[in-house]
């Protein structure tokens, strides 16, 4: 462990590759979120919509997992679970999360905070009956977060699950699956940049309109 640890302590990358100044900073922020997130696809870096989400427990600690952004707009960033997982029942009972981005390819990272909100049944629907079979049973068959005896037992809740819905056209959405938005009311644009004197421009909502300021790195 000693070994280990001494080489994590020597681990260096210095970013060089890019910089970024206020002039270059789009004044909307979900436009400069969407031009970065395409330039990641563009750069073909690995799960580019991966992000994590972090909730707080009733325990008071906070739990962080990676869900895959699935929606961008002007209202938030969109993200798909089950209700009754660690995450959804976490959000029920405090609404104020945080996400990240980090895309190394790039040598950036996004920061978000904001509130989370249930997405409608319409919009779960829709997203729900594009997603392959595979994943449509699987919602069904994941009692997500929950204690499992075995591999086996989902196995055979999966099968069971098949067995109901074989031949039909159309899965239907469970009803304990569905889309979350979350509405920023800060996002932090990060680049890397040499030394460790990294580039932070910080946006914050106020009122209807966005503030931006830069942070020491």
């Amino acid at each position: 462990m000693e070994n280990r640890s001494a080489q994590v302590r020597d681990l260096r990358t210095d970013y060089t590759s890019r910089s970024l100044s206020e002039s270059e900073v789009d004044a909307n922020p979900f436009v400069q979120l969407d031009q970065w997130l395409a330039e990641a696809i563009e750069a073909k870096a690995l799960e580019p919509n991966a992000m994590v989400v972090s909730t707080l427990g009733d325990d008071g600690f906070p739990a962080s997992r990676v869900v895959l952004l699935r929606g961008l707009s002007a209202e938030g960033l969109n993200f798909y679970t089950n209700y009754d997982s660690q995450k959804g029942t976490e959000i029920a009972a405090h609404p104020k999360v945080s996400a990240c981005f980090f895309w190394p390819e790039l040598e950036r990272q996004i920061r978000i905070s904001g509130t989370c909100h249930k997405l409608s049944d319409e919009e779960s629907d829709a997203y729900f009956a594009s997603r392959p079979a595979g994943s449509q049973l699987g919602a069904w068959a994941s009692p997500q977060s929950q204690t499992l005896p075995s591999r086996e037992a989902l196995e055979t809740i999966l099968e069971e699950v098949k067995a109901k819905y074989e031949g039909q056209d159309a899965i239907p959405r469970p009803p304990h699956w569905g889309g979350y938005r979350i509405v920023p009311h800060r996002i932090e644009f990060w680049q890397g940049r040499a030394s460790r004197l990294h580039d932070r421009i910080v946006f914050h909502k106020q009122g209807e309109d966005w503030q931006s300021s830069r942070l020491a790195p």
